[in-house]
């Protein structure tokens, strides 16, 4: 009898999930033996809201409509964007393309956009369960009642979690190496915790500078958090917060698309 000639099946085709998936639960562990990037993403976070605490009680809180709750709130939702999503996602996206992690996973099937939003998965899912957590010990320790407008704080935390993402793959585009990935976040983390109403609420500043402070990055996030809280956010202000998010997205997502290197910068 002749032998029976078999057919070898044919590889199974990959999702989008499944490519997804498999390329985050890589960066997950490829993260988790960066003892920097650990600290920066979890430790950090829940640190810096105690400050604020303190901070607030030399303010007047009341003649703006606030409390220490609606004040260290979302500081700390902006210090979870900050350090676990933006600066921790500057240094992988550097890191990764030094070593040719990037250029190596172009040669597959994976598209751009899915390898850098793969790579950007765990820090994101690290950030918004920082905010859960984050949020419901604020709730439970500062006497917070429910917010007025939820539908406001999530969508300021979505729209946090995308922005903050796009403009860590951004800044990465003009980091040379893994060592300076952590001196060029510092000017964004700067300006958005002194401006963007984290540690001195835009409500207490002067009517000219609150205005401008209104167009940084991190400013339509906090005032969607903490307006989605007091309930005193108007329809106006919640488009114009909306409006400049989206136009920082779509910012970061250009300066991506031109710019970002695939390859080591020599």
């Amino acid at each position: 009898m002749s032998a029976t000639r078999t057919t070898p099946r044919p590889a199974a085709a990959t999702t989008l999930l499944s490519r997804m998936t498999a390329l985050a639960r890589a960066e997950l562990t490829l993260l988790g033996r960066t003892r920097g990037a650990l600290v920066a993403a979890l430790f950090v976070p829940l640190v810096m809201p105690f400050s604020v605490r303190s901070a607030a009680e030399g303010m007047d809180l009341t003649g703006a409509g606030l409390n220490t709750g609606t004040l260290v709130l979302p500081a700390a939702v902006g210090f979870s964007l900050l350090f676990a999503v933006y600066s921790v996602l500057v240094g992988v996206f550097v890191v990764r393309r030094e070593e040719l992690v990037l250029k190596r996973l172009r040669t597959g099937e994976l598209r751009d956009v899915e390898i850098l939003a793969g790579s950007s998965l765990p820090a994101v899912l690290t950030g918004l369960v920082q905010c859960l957590l984050l949020t419901a010990g604020c709730v439970a320790l500062l006497d917070l009642s429910a917010p007025s407008a939820p539908h406001l704080v999530v969508l300021g935390l979505l729209l946090g979690l995308v922005m903050c993402a796009a403009l860590a793959a951004a800044t990465a585009s003009f980091t040379r190496t893994g060592e300076s990935a952590q001196a060029t976040p510092m000017p964004l983390l700067l300006l958005s915790m002194i401006g963007s109403g984290v540690f001195w609420p835009l409500e207490l500043m002067p009517d000219r500078v609150a205005s401008v402070c209104e167009l940084l990055p991190l400013t339509p996030v906090v005032t969607l958090v903490r307006g989605g809280w007091t309930g005193d956010l108007s329809a106006y202000e919640a488009l114009g917060a909306l409006a400049t998010a989206v136009a920082w997205i779509l910012v970061a997502v250009f300066a991506v698309r031109r710019w970002f290197r695939w390859e080591p910068r020599r």
